[in-house]
């Protein structure tokens, strides 16, 4: 091996596994969510590679369970341990978005535009969700108002009903792409990499551009 060899070998492009980048997505976007007043879009084919690597995990501690090779079972730690992990980051993540649509029920799934951000099954439960609250008013209160009072979505008075989230919460967000100007408070082009603090009215389009996330 002579010195351009040892030179090719030390340039080549690391490949990161994709598990390590699925890893950091889910990170990433559990932490964005968390932040964000909004609920972001569904991440459909991120998700899809964690809960199908979640399901082999799950299917490789059953089929390893009862082993008594001690290496087996040393292997079968560390297995639990990262799939505990993953599971966690899930939990976590989810856990963040139904937050939301508990609070803004109505709101989510009468807005097309956010109604398109969610999954099925988060579209489902939100549907059930709302069903379960609009029961329970109607049996506790809600039935013993007049007809025309008894609307959760009722905007009499110039007083909409429907809780939103507040446009104006502020938000710490890192730069990703060059070119990110006129945002409030801010003269000129944002620095890539810069982390700054925005209200979300000004930066949130940005970020559902993919020019800025949230931190």
């Amino acid at each position: 091996m002579d010195i351009d060899d040892i030179l090719d070998s030390v340039s080549a492009p690391i490949q990161i596994p994709q598990q390590t980048l699925d890893h950091h997505a889910l990170v990433r976007l559990w932490v964005a969510e968390r932040s964000a007043p909004e609920i972001l879009p569904w991440d459909e084919s991120l998700m899809d590679r964690v809960m199908e690597r979640i399901r082999k995990q799950v299917e490789h501690v059953e089929a390893e369970t009862g082993n008594e090779d001690p290496k087996a079972n040393f292997r079968l730690i560390i297995v639990q341990t990262d799939l505990e992990r993953w599971k966690w980051l899930v939990r976590c993540y989810l856990r963040a978005r139904l937050a939301k649509i508990d609070r803004f029920a109505i709101f989510v799934l009468s807005e097309t535009q956010i109604r398109a951000r969610l999954s099925p099954a988060e579209i489902g439960y939100a549907q059930a969700h709302q069903q379960l609250l609009e029961e329970h008013y109607q049996a506790s209160f809600l039935r013993s108002f007049p007809e025309r009072l008894r609307g959760l979505e009722d905007t009499a008075g110039g007083i909409n009903m429907v809780d939103k989230w507040d446009a104006d919460d502020v938000v710490w967000v890192r730069i990703l792409n060059d070119g990110v100007d006129g945002v409030e408070g801010f003269t000129g082009e944002m620095e890539k990499g810069g982390i700054y603090v925005c209200r979300w009215s000004s930066i949130g389009g940005r970020v559902f551009a993919g020019d800025v996330e949230v931190i």
